[in-house]
């Protein structure tokens, strides 16, 4: 059940403008209260709330653009010949400053930091509703999740562009702010997830769709992960409770399957409750978004403009049941058996590809994706956690531990164990390998070699370059509308 699809239509009050060095924040309603006297009661809380949950569903983040970015990065994916020439430039590292998308990515990241720090800004405001109406608890907890999602915006500003502007709340002034360093945000994105660790409601106890306590240790893990703080990215692991893996790995990604035992914080789609907008919201989540294009774009059957590298398929192992989870290959049935995977359907003007996408596509129950796909997407699931805390423990000489988390994904796979006596170097060498296969398709692999300093062997002869790829570039009409940064604070090589 999808309680959170109330959000989208309490996110229509708001908009925040585009640039991040303007701070009105306008109601598109002009009968409705005004931001110096909304905060009064839990529904206009929420609502503001419930804004910045809504701004992953724009295209250029969850709906079309991001996974496209990451996947192409990674080199999950493989074009085919009819593939966009702007989601090529991801394959082959041939992005700009002038990169629209990549700009998009920016501004709509900054829209959802702009919206949570509304709350965050206002919480005088809501510490004055009398308890009556709206408990501490609750209070704590919607603030909570402001800040929660502002950790989240910062985690994808910071693992794509390094040090960013850093709003801990609404600008004061149309003067911009100067970048500050990759280690001050990631400070700022720690401080966020700790606190929404301790105030948010654990699972159980909220509704489907809203950020949870495990979700913000899971993020506060991996943010401390990414920061080589390993000791306590174990520490906020070890923490998590409440979460174990699907028995069958195919229901991570399936839509009646959704906010599983094994999810931690999923990105919502409804196509019922509408789509109308999904061609026109780019940054500003405005309107009726609730669907998102990864099926059809990837879909075998459809647009097929993505396949499975193969890269990613050789890295399976014989007797892997994900690589039949993850993959559609010829001979293979889908819509309830009703159809079969023929040649033909793997064929391009290219010739006839090894696989097709079957992760996030709807043709378990159809036969077309029909251009709009209201599946879920997992942010971070319960294996990604495990795989996770492994890594941790490895590098803080709990090597044994290590290995029985990894057995315990591979367990599901229908995998034999990993021997126990592997030395330090080849626990961390199986983790690789095992998230690869894991997680393929679900936008980690790139920032994955990045942290490890692989990228440069794992993307040879990509067009990747060690010192410039690992960041995007500021994007040029950032540097245009910012005062506060020029060419001089571009990142190296662009």
């Amino acid at each position: 059940m999808k309680n959170y699809k109330i959000f989208a239509l309490f996110a229509l009050v708001f908009v925040v403008t585009q640039s991040c060095d303007e701070s009105n924040l306008e109601l598109t309603n002009p009968n409705a209260l005004s931001p110096e006297t909304f905060f009064t009661n839990e529904g206009q809380v929420r609502s503001a709330v419930n804004a910045s949950y809504a701004q992953n569903q724009t295209n250029a983040l969850y709906s079309r653009l991001l996974f496209y970015m990451y996947d192409n990065m990674g080199q999950d994916n493989s074009p085919n010949p009819q593939q966009e020439a702007n989601k090529l430039t991801y394959s082959r590292f041939t992005f700009d400053s002038s990169n629209t998308e990549i700009a998009d990515f920016w501004d709509s990241c900054f829209k959802g930091v702009n919206k949570a720090n509304f709350v965050i800004s206002n919480i005088d405001r809501i510490n004055e509703i009398p308890e009556s109406i709206l408990s501490e608890r609750l209070k704590n907890k919607y603030i909570a999740e402001a800040r929660f999602l502002r950790g989240h915006y910062y985690f994808l500003l910071a693992t794509r562009f390094g040090g960013v502007p850093l709003f801990s709340g609404l600008p004061e002034s149309s003067e911009g702010l100067p970048r500050a360093t990759r280690d001050e945000v990631f400070a700022q994105i720690i401080e966020d997830f700790r606190f929404a660790a301790d105030n948010l409601l654990a699972r159980g106890e909220e509704l489907n769709g809203r950020a949870t306590k495990g979700a913000a240790l899971a993020y506060l893990g991996k943010a401390l992960l990414f920061q080589k703080q390993y000791d306590l990215a174990y520490d906020a692991f070890d923490d998590i409770t409440g979460y174990d893996l699907e028995d069958n790995y195919f229901d991570n990604f399936k839509e009646e399957t959704e906010h599983g035992i094994e999810s931690l914080f999923e990105i919502e789609f409804d196509r019922a409750i509408g789509t109308a907008n999904k061609w026109d919201s780019n940054v500003s989540a405005q309107g009726f978004n609730e669907s998102t294009f990864r099926g059809q774009d990837y879909g075998v059957l459809d647009w097929f403009n993505v396949y499975p590298s193969q890269d990613l398929l050789d890295e399976y192992e014989e007797g892997d049941i994900r690589s039949a989870e993850n993959f559609y290959f010829e001979g293979d049935t889908y819509n309830n058996g009703e159809g079969v995977i023929v040649a033909s359907d793997l064929s391009t003007t290219a010739g006839i590809r090894p696989a097709g996408w079957r992760k996030y596509q709807n043709y378990y129950r159809r036969n077309a994706e029909e251009q709009e796909s209201g599946i879920n997407f997992k942010v971070i699931r319960y294996a990604d956690v495990l795989l996770m805390k492994a890594e941790a423990a490895n590098e803080t000489n709990r090597t044994p531990e290590a290995i029985t988390l990894i057995n315990r994904v591979r367990e599901r796979a229908e995998l034999d164990p990993i021997d126990d006596n592997l030395s330090k170097q080849q626990v961390f060498d199986a983790i690789v390998h095992e998230r690869k296969v894991e997680l393929a398709g679900e936008q980690v692999r790139f920032d994955d070699i990045i942290r490890w300093g692989i990228a440069s062997t794992e993307l040879a002869g990509t067009g990747f370059q060690q010192g410039k790829h690992e960041v995007w570039p500021i994007p040029d009409r950032e540097i245009s509308a910012n005062d506060a940064i020029s060419q001089d604070d571009q990142n190296p090589g662009y």
